[in-house]
């Protein structure tokens, strides 16, 4: 911890007019804790150091202190050089010009095509409620496969089965990342970018900087995460990648304590995200299918990263309700996140109830980005280990986090 946070904490409490008792209360934390903080005898956490720039109006001062921000750019942000994850690249089996079985690929009116269709769909259905490394093996292999039925395809029907291809890479993705395998999850969403412009979308590229930004977001990098959602915001692009690019890029404003920024970023997402282009596009959607509102669950999770529990706790509340019933990762997801701000806010048993009911439906949707919070609820409730609810899903919280788990 830089050793100047301490006496600039005390100044700012100071310059407020505000013991260390009211602190303490206001954030629900310990007053002998803030005191050594303070005196530099004990280090603050970055969610301690957020919840005093929001309280204190430091405007993210504070967490500039403790955590050092990234100066990597998007420019710097190194991409495996391997492709370890894929049996053979998109180029190679182009250029075979495979054949289902030595028939001509179909068209995109075939049956068969269409059948790959429904089944991608059933694929992303099946994503919400089955383990990331039970999916894996099968979207791998039908990826492959739809792309070799595009190299055997007519250049009439070819684009199709290549668009095709490119949303099970990016879902492929997507898996990966949950299963908590990174070098595969970038690999695989720049296979997905390359089978679309081959298939005549360039746009997929861009959205795949929004998804190279998640990673670094959960990382918690927040100069790379904003500097990739940048590049994904140009003009010429669609309004939905723009808009899940200026989301992401309130989420690392959002880590930096950034509140006008990051708030900024999330008004022109809700423009973007509810504007009539935005649901225009051809094919699945991209991004997540669950949520009504994407910019006000946004909202909600960057409150909390903002240092405002309590508003994200609200707000969590309302938007979670919303999701169906069905979505158990995107209800885990966001519910840990509701479950968090709810203990920062000091509301420990309602977290304690919210996350039991998580905690249940968690070894059928394991996460390692889920994961991400389900250890900081952990953290935030060990400082209430007296409580009988806390003491309760204290098991619970450690089944899931075991390394078999993770």
């Amino acid at each position: 911890m830089p050793s100047h946070f301490g006496p600039e904490l005390r100044r700012l409490r100071v310059e407020a007019n505000l013991s260390l008792r009211g602190l303490s209360a206001a954030l629900n934390y310990d007053k002998g804790y803030l005191s050594k903080v303070e005196r530099g005898e004990r280090s603050a956490s970055s969610e301690l150091a957020r919840r005093c720039d929001a309280f204190l109006g430091a405007n993210g001062r504070l967490q500039r202190l403790v955590t050092e921000s990234a100066d990597a750019s998007a420019q710097g942000l190194s991409h495996p050089g391997r492709r370890t994850v894929l049996a053979s690249g998109t180029g190679a089996i182009l250029d075979l010009g495979l054949k289902l079985g030595g028939r001509t690929a179909p068209s995109a009116a075939d049956p068969l095509f269409l059948s790959f269709q429904a089944q991608f769909q059933q694929l992303r259905t099946l994503g919400q409620s089955t383990s990331p490394k039970v999916l894996l093996p099968l979207l791998e292999s039908q990826t492959r496969l739809v792309a070799g039925l595009a190299a055997g395809a007519s250049p009439a029907t070819r684009a199709p089965a290549l668009l095709l291809a490119s949303r099970f890479a990016e879902f492929t993705g997507w898996m990966a990342q949950e299963a908590g395998n990174t070098p595969a999850a970038l690999d695989w969403t720049a296979e997905a970018a390359e089978l679309a412009d081959a298939g005549g979308d360039p746009h997929l590229g861009s959205y795949a900087l929004v998804r190279r930004a998640l990673v670094t977001f959960y990382d918690g990098d927040a100069a790379s995460t904003i500097a990739l959602a940048r590049r994904a915001q140009g003009r010429h692009l669609p309004s939905r990648i723009r808009g899940l690019a200026a989301q992401r890029e309130a989420q690392g404003h959002a880590l930096l304590g950034a509140e006008r920024d990051c708030l900024r970023g999330l008004d022109n997402a809700r423009a973007l995200l509810q504007s009539d282009e935005a649901d225009s596009g051809a094919g699945p959607a991209l991004g997540t299918t669950h949520v009504s509102d994407p910019a006000a669950m946004t909202t909600g999770w960057c409150m909390y990263d903002l240092g405002r529990p309590a508003a994200a706790a609200e707000i969590l509340d309302r938007e979670c309700r919303r999701l169906p019933a069905h979505a158990l990762r995107t209800r885990a997801r966001y519910g840990f996140r509701r479950s968090l701000a709810h203990a920062a806010a000091g509301e420990v048993e309602h977290a304690c109830a919210i996350a039991g009911e998580l905690l249940g439906v968690m070894p059928a949707v394991p996460s390692a980005t889920v994961n991400t919070d389900v250890r900081r609820l952990a953290r935030e409730l060990s400082r209430f280990r007296s409580n009988r609810a806390v003491r309760n899903l204290q098991p619970a919280l450690a089944r899931v986090l075991a390394p078999a788990h993770a």
